[in-house]
């Protein structure tokens, strides 16, 4: 189980940020070679990136580069320079098709071979921000072993659509659907699209909200302020850790004494509700953990 609740973009060229994501909540930073960065600093921003790439796994965030699309020409030299024993993944910019997944998959296997790294051992995440990208969504997902997630970008989404984004949403509601179904049917990750409008904090809150409904697992975040409201939205409250627990107490007193399904408050609790209780239980659990490791290295 993958905690995503949090991806935070940082800018690939600014090092007092890198430095700055180490401290920071976030279950995950995305150490960024595209859009944040203007191509007259690739260069400064893979070295930066090479070098953040330790010091942000040190502190306990999992640590991901969002890399240029295969189209532009920069794919190779921004994994050549990210592809470490500390990276956990990449994320590919635009990504449309089996074939790019195939051509990126030839990219990392070169390079951990090269680097004497476990083959497959750097994961990958499909960000899909095109129309072709969310219509080969169901392709895309099982195309490799190293997938573990799908992210929806839908700012380029809705320009490649010829619209805009609205407040609402209204315009990416079915590729938003689109992308948590394909991937939770995968059994991977689905990540949520940023929210862009900083000002508007309860615009986030509704939106993170309709998100977890749709059965997205976390958001992609543009600035380290939203971090605390998104990981509230995607974790389970109190309450429902509680409640799950119930639910799997009185499961198993119901398995002991022979009985297949239970009555609990009204209603039926049977080996379904079960297991989404100890899955809910499990990934309490992971939030725990994981604060607890961030606490070690922040003092």
């Amino acid at each position: 189980m993958l905690l995503v609740r949090t991806l935070l973009f940082t800018p690939g060229n600014n090092w007092r940020m890198i430095q700055k994501a180490r401290d920071l909540q976030a279950d995950a930073i995305i150490l960024d070679l595209e859009d944040a960065v203007p191509m007259a600093e690739k260069e400064t921003a893979r070295i930066f990136v090479r070098d953040g790439i330790p010091l942000i796994k040190s502190s306990g965030n999992q640590t991901f580069v969002r890399v240029n699309a295969l189209t532009t020409g920069l794919t190779q030299e921004d994994l050549f320079y990210s592809v470490q024993e500390t990276l956990d993944g990449v994320i590919l910019s635009k990504t449309e098709s089996t074939a790019d997944i195939q051509q990126i998959g030839e990219m990392l296997d070169k390079l951990e071979k090269e680097n004497g790294l476990p083959l497959g051992s750097t994961s990958l995440i499909p960000l899909l921000e095109t129309a072709r990208g969310v219509m080969n969504a169901e392709k895309i997902a099982p195309a490799s072993g190293r997938i573990i997630g799908l992210c929806f970008g839908a700012l380029d989404f809705t320009r490649n659509m010829g619209t805009t984004q609205s407040r609402d949403g209204t315009e990416i509601f079915y590729a938003r659907s689109k992308i948590a179904l394909v991937a939770n049917a995968y059994n991977i990750q689905p990540i949520d699209t940023p929210w862009f409008n900083l000002a508007d904090a309860e615009g986030l809150d509704r939106d993170a909200g309709l998100a977890r409904r749709l059965g997205f697992k976390g958001k992609l975040l543009i600035h380290p302020e939203q971090i605390e409201r998104v990981n509230q939205i995607f974790s389970p409250s109190e309450g429902d850790v509680a409640y799950a627990e119930t639910v799997v107490k009185a499961f198993k007193e119901a398995e002991r004494q022979g009985i297949g399904a239970v009555s609990l408050h009204g209603k039926m609790i049977d080996v379904a509700s079960f297991h989404q209780a100890e899955a809910l239980l499990k990934y309490a659990h992971l939030i725990a953990e994981k604060g607890a490791k961030k606490k070690q290295t922040l003092f």
